[in-house]
């Protein structure tokens, strides 16, 4: 295969040198900033705890009813339709034959570890950010190795065929009868769909026995992180507003960027997550997550959740603004495709003149039309 090549071998000072797994780094954050943020967290929580009491039956069934880790998923209600859990053990729409057969052709030298993303045909036009994300790899430092292990993921057939004319790994999802090929909007019918298909899919990958990093389309490779990722945490996760502290569970996950190892309780944790669909209707899988990180049923099952830190792994809510350090940049607290895309070209343009300049200190020019200041999803 041609995966393409080139570009992003500049070595910089401090690489290899880093905290393990993100552990307390100030290097881009303020004391007095993280004390305010830790003091809004709090009333966040405070309010977010009254809201959860005060949910429906349903969500207080749910958390209940998962306190022991030895007691079954609940059914689901009749009432709601979504996709079922075990669609894929029989599902077989890939050429390359099932999705076994293509994790093992994309798997990492020890045999069980893959990189995946999802797409669909709006993001996947000619110059969209499906381009841009195969140009980070393909510039990143130390990145272009990891194409080979990528497995694109396609929502419907028109990303699948511009999958396969990149020569990339490619399994087809398509074919549950929502039509996910324009531009899905953030919290509509089938957005939600869309995201809980992501987390069951991927809860199957790991049945599968496959360690697997997924990344949203919109986040831009610029080092390899697996020297980042925390050696003995089971599920690691991008923010989008980091504590310091990657194993405080008042950090704000966001669900585009996990890294994932493929045992008992990443599974059982996964089928609790989907499980929180029926629970919590009309709300995404990054809301549930935040939703039930606390849960009793978490730390009984031995899941060890790390959250990874945004001066290593950043994203237009809270940039890594050291081009020394940072590893990826994700387009979130941004809605919409074009404004995506703006400011992902011009974050593209910032690190080619980083790469290219040896002699004075280079910085971020984005978020222009992203960040926290235009949008607060």
């Amino acid at each position: 295969m041609d995966f393409g090549g080139g570009g992003g071998s500049r070595n910089h000072k401090g690489i290899g040198n880093f905290p393990e797994c993100g552990g307390d780094h100030q290097s881009h954050h303020h004391r007095f900033g993280g004390a305010v943020v830790k003091i809004v967290v709090v009333f966040v929580l405070i309010g977010l705890t009254f809201v959860f009491v005060n949910k429906s039956d349903n969500s207080t069934l749910f958390m209940d009813r998962f306190s022991k880790p030895s007691q079954k998923i609940i059914s689901p209600p009749p009432s709601f339709d979504v996709v079922q859990g075990d669609e894929f053990k029989s599902e077989d729409l890939s050429p390359y034959g099932n999705l076994e057969n293509t994790l093992k052709r994309a798997a990492m030298e020890d045999k069980k570890t893959v990189i995946i993303t999802t797409l669909n045909a709006a993001w996947t036009e000619p110059n969209s950010i499906f381009d841009l994300f195969l140009e980070s790899f393909r510039i990143g430092n130390g990145t272009q190795y990891l194409l080979k292990h990528l497995v694109v993921v396609a929502l419907d057939r028109k990303a699948y065929s511009r999958c396969m004319d990149a020569n990339l790994h490619c399994f087809d999802l398509a074919g549950d009868g929502v039509d996910y090929s324009g531009q899905v909007y953030y919290m509509t019918s089938n957005y939600l769909k869309m995201v809980w298909r992501r987390t069951d899919f991927l809860r199957y990958v790991l049945e599968l026995g496959y360690n697997f990093v997924f990344s949203d389309a919109d986040i831009m490779w610029l080092r390899d992180p697996f020297t980042r990722f925390c050696p003995n945490g089971d599920f690691q996760i991008a923010c989008d507003n980091y504590n310091h502290n990657s194993t405080d569970l008042g950090n704000f996950p966001n669900a585009g960027f996990t890294y994932v190892k493929s045992n008992n309780r990443t599974i059982q944790f996964y089928k609790f997550w989907y499980n929180g669909i029926y629970y919590f209707p009309g709300k995404n899988e990054q809301y549930v997550l935040n939703m039930i990180k606390s849960s009793p049923f978490i730390s009984e099952i031995g899941l060890d959740i790390r959250f990874l830190d945004t001066a290593y792994f950043g994203g237009f809510c809270e940039p890594a603004k050291d081009l020394d350090l940072v590893v990826t940049m994700h387009a979130n607290c941004c809605v919409g495709l074009g404004k995506k895309m703006h400011d992902l070209k011009m974050l593209i343009d910032d690190w080619k003149r980083y790469l290219g300049n040896n002699s004075s200190r280079v910085s971020w020019t984005v978020p222009i039309e992203c960040g926290l200041k235009n949008s607060t999803s």
